[in-house]
């Protein structure tokens, strides 16, 4: 069969049972509805540095594997920070960007990147990347949280990074709340119910809906909460009030929304993602200050989502050391990078090997730092 690799501007170039068939549907950020739903809808745009270039691969003009890909101006929205990467090549005069990657944009979320049902498949794509960056002039292609189990298709021409988030785990097989605030030690154990408590005490009251059960009064709340955070901090929001109704319409039961209400108005809300036995935490937002109601939201009533659901797993975003204490443990997450110039692709590899020696460290350090109790006390 003869095999054809093209490089698509957009996902709509390609119909959704196809995309979709390349990945398990576990994860909700891969689905031609998410990501197709970012550059219909205004998120996805080449003045803010992201121009899509998705790879494909075809046999008999059938797709058999992909990478969702795009062209970079900037390294905004990536959460695998390579600044001082660029800052190196602008001062020996050369440009950085563009640069290609494969991320699911704005998301740090970890999944399937080489989309292929065989490690051909994978060689293929991650030859065409290459190529690419040599035909087109790019500088590099970073592959960005990509799944554990990709690690090994990657050879030691790419450098490998790590960094660290903290995820929530039922590996215990806890039935509840309680019996999950059962197995901390007394100090966080109190620490949380105090936080619970107050918020209580403050007549705030939750809603968790899915995207089938939100109205638009809900969607339109939610993106209040997202715009009013990003502004807070400066940062620029991508995500437009069109795009969260796509996800409502199209990934139904997929989109969570926590909603924190106060004497019949909504007050603050969580965006969240349900995969197969995962929840991902992405936005939040809040119009009143109120101590607690940040990890009552944006936690633990995401962790009771789960309990109730019978998922396994919750990942509330990237960063915040604060998520240990409440039971967020850490975990590795990972990306390869590949660089054009070999001047500073092997300064670079001691630089990637350097920093994950200090990740797996880090990393240590916390495992001992849990709030549970331990065995035997």
């Amino acid at each position: 069969m003869s095999a054809e690799i093209r490089w698509l501007s957009g996902l709509d170039a390609v119909g959704a049972p196809a995309w979709d068939a390349l990945h398990d549907g576990r994860n909700p950020f891969l689905a031609h509805a998410f990501l197709a739903g970012l550059e219909r809808h205004g998120c996805i745009r080449g003045d803010w540095g992201w121009t899509p270039h998705h790879l494909t691969l075809w046999r008999d003009g059938v797709l058999v594997a992909a990478a969702p890909g795009y062209l970079k101006d900037n390294s905004h929205g990536e959460f695998v920070f390579d600044h001082a990467w660029a800052h190196a090549y602008a001062r020996q005069g050369l440009d950085y960007f563009p640069k290609w990657l494969c991320a699911i944009p704005y998301s740090p979320v970890s999944g399937p990147r080489l989309l292929a049902t065989d490690a051909g498949d994978r060689a293929i794509l991650l030859d065409a990347i290459v190529d690419a960056c040599a035909n087109d002039g790019l500088s590099s292609a970073h592959v960005n949280f990509h799944a554990a189990a990709e690690t090994a298709s990657f050879d030691s021409d790419w450098l490998p990074r790590l960094d660290v988030q903290y995820h929530w785990r039922n590996d215990a097989g806890w039935d509840d709340f309680g019996a999950f605030l059962a197995a901390f030690d007394h100090k966080h154990r109190k620490n949380i119910r105090q936080e619970r408590a107050r918020v209580a005490r403050s007549g705030i009251g939750f809603r968790v809906v899915h995207g089938d059960e939100a109205d638009d009064d809900d969607l339109a709340a939610m993106h209040g909460f997202y715009l009013q955070t990003f502004a807070e901090y400066g940062n620029h929001p991508a995500l437009t009030l069109p795009f969260l109704r796509h996800l409502a319409a199209t990934l139904p039961r997929r989109l969570v929304l926590i909603l924190a209400e106060h004497e019949g108005r909504r007050v603050a809300g969580a965006l969240c993602l349900r995969g197969g036995d995962t929840l991902y935490g992405r936005y939040w937002g809040s119009r009143l200050q109120s101590p607690g109601l940040h990890f009552e939201t944006c936690y633990y009533q995401g962790i009771e989502y789960c309990l109730r659901k019978g998922l396994t797993r919750f990942e509330p975003g990237a960063q915040g050391e604060h998520k240990l204490a409440r039971g967020f443990l850490p975990t590795l997450t990972r990306s390869h990078h590949w660089i054009a110039d070999p001047r500073f692709r092997e300064p670079l590899r001691e630089w990637c090997r350097q920093e994950g020696e200090a990740v797996r460290g880090y990393a240590g350090t916390l495992a001992g730092r849990t709030p549970f109790r331990r065995t035997g006390a």
